[in-house]
C-alpha cells in the first residue's frame, strides 16, 4: 500500500488540470501532458490539489505508480526534466544536428540518436544534456546514449551520468605486482 499516495499532490501555479473519465490533462508554461489512469484509481481536484484514490483493495499496487506519473506530469509542465551525461575518451564527441545527436565513439561509424518528441539535446563540451517535460521520454533517451559506449572500468572511457561513479579496476600491472 502506497504511503505517498495518501498526500494530496499540490498543484503549482500556472498550470491547468482537467480531470475527465479515466485521464487528466495537464497544462502549464511548457507544454501539456495527458496521464491514462488505472480503471480502479480516481482522481478528485479540490482547490489546488489532486487526491488520488483507488475503488479496492485489489488495486493498491497501481495506486503509488498512479500518483507518482501525475507528480512528473505537474512537475514536468512547470519546470521540466533534465538528465546530463558525460562523455570520456579521446576522440569522443557529440553534436547536435538538428532534432539529433550525432555521437562519435571510436566506432567505424557515426552514431545518430533521433530525439523523441518533446525531448531536446544540448552538448556543452564533453556534457550532453537531454530535457524535455516528459520525465518517462527524457529517461529512456538518456539511457539509450549511455547504452552506446557504456563507461569501462580500467580506464573510465565511454558515456556516462554525471551523478554516477564508475568503479575502476586495477589492470594487469597491479595484479602482477603482488
Amino acid at each position: 500500500m502506497s504511503r505517498l499516495a495518501r498526500k494530496p499532490l499540490e498543484i503549482p501555479e500556472n498550470v491547468e488540470v482537467q480531470v475527465t473519465d479515466g485521464t487528466v490533462l495537464v497544462k502549464g508554461p511548457k507544454g501539456e501532458l495527458k496521464v491514462v489512469l488505472a480503471p480502479a484509481v480516481t482522481v478528485k481536484r479540490e482547490e489546488n490539489e489532486l487526491l488520488v484514490s483507488v475503488s479496492s483493495d485489489e488495486e493498491h499496487a497501481v495506486w503509488g505508480t498512479m500518483w507518482s506519473l501525475l507528480r512528473n506530469a505537474l512537475i514536468g509542465v512547470s519546470k521540466g526534466f533534465e538528465r546530463k551525461l558525460e562523455i570520456n575518451g579521446v576522440g569522443y564527441r557529440a553534436q547536435v544536428q538538428g532534432k539529433k545527436i550525432v555521437l562519435n565513439l571510436g566506432f567505424s561509424h557515426p552514431v545518430e540518436i533521433e530525439a523523441l518528441e518533446g525531448v531536446e539535446f544540448k552538448v556543452e563540451d564533453n556534457i550532453i544534456v537531454v530535457s524535455g517535460i516528459d520525465k518517462e521520454k527524457v529517461g529512456r533517451l538518456a539511457a539509450k546514449i549511455r547504452a552506446q559506449k557504456k563507461p569501462e572500468p580500467y580506464k573510465g572511457k565511454g558515456i556516462k551520468y554525471i551523478e554516477e561513479h564508475v568503479r575502476r579496476k586495477a589492470g594487469k600491472k597491479a595484479a602482477a605486482a603482488e
